[in-house]
């Protein structure tokens, strides 16, 4: 009798599997923090910078997360996540502090603290006891990539605690919830191409796979930048987000 080989099935631990699903929840399209509604100078591009085609699209989204978004926003999301294992509640402020002095222009700030808003709203309807154990100030307003940490923590203690298990803090963690905040903007952004230029379903699905493939590069240059090296030097989407302020006729708001 011929034996075929011997196949030993991994299978991932409950940990994982939860701290898996509530990311996946917090990258979902369908999450009520009005992500859809912000086109972060896409819109405005379409019209004054020659943003017009799904290969142009492609290259500047993918411009603008390695450029931007890597050494931003998914900076502050993974120093967030290793400052909330850490229980640094001041740290945490700082990284807040610090994302609304970036913002250039008032609906990029508007956007940061509307959808930061929303997800703690969010996130003390859906998990009021996580939420307290953070123990966060009252009167405080996260930002989004802060509020998608504070998020991912919570949601993750929630669900260990729920099944009697521990919840792990270790640089995995932080990875992966970098990783979801980087597909949900890819997600989103994608679609933006969509509706602004506008392009076809399967034209953004191909833009979101280009996208898709360069969040771990992203990701990682996020995880390892220091204070010191975060940035958020993007002049011409600083001025084309002041143009869209004043954009006629427009779909987004940003």
């Amino acid at each position: 009798m011929i034996m075929g080989p011997v196949i030993h099935m991994i299978t991932p631990t409950e940990n994982t599997m939860h701290s898996l699903l509530h990311l996946l929840w917090l990258a979902s399209p369908a999450l009520p923090v009005g992500g859809f509604s912000y086109s972060e100078g896409f819109e405005a591009a379409t019209e004054w910078a020659g943003v017009t085609t799904e290969v142009s699209a492609a290259e500047w989204l993918s411009d603008q997360l390695v450029f931007s978004l890597a050494r931003g926003d998914l900076s502050v999301v993974a120093a967030s996540a290793k400052a909330l294992a850490t229980d640094d509640i001041q740290r945490l402020r700082a990284l807040n502090d610090w994302v609304l002095q970036t913002r250039e222009t008032a609906e990029f700030r508007l956007q940061s603290l509307q959808m930061g808003r929303s997800l703690m709203d969010w996130l003390r309807n859906l998990a009021p006891e996580a939420a307290r154990s953070l123990d966060l100030p009252s009167d405080w307003m996260a930002t989004y990539p802060v509020a998608f940490a504070i998020a991912a923590r919570a949601l993750q203690i929630q669900g260990l605690q729920t099944q009697g298990l521990n919840h792990p803090s270790g640089e995995a963690d932080v990875h992966q919830t970098v990783s979801a905040y980087a597909f949900a903007w890819c997600e989103n952004m994608s679609q933006t191409a969509v509706k602004s230029i506008p392009l076809g379903q399967s034209a953004g699905q191909r833009i979101l796979l280009r996208l898709a493939r360069e969040i771990p590069e992203a990701v990682a240059l996020a995880c390892a930048l220091k204070d010191e090296e975060r940035q958020a030097f993007a002049p011409r989407l600083a001025i084309l987000s002041a143009q869209h302020e004043q954009q006629y006729s427009r779909l987004f708001r940003s």
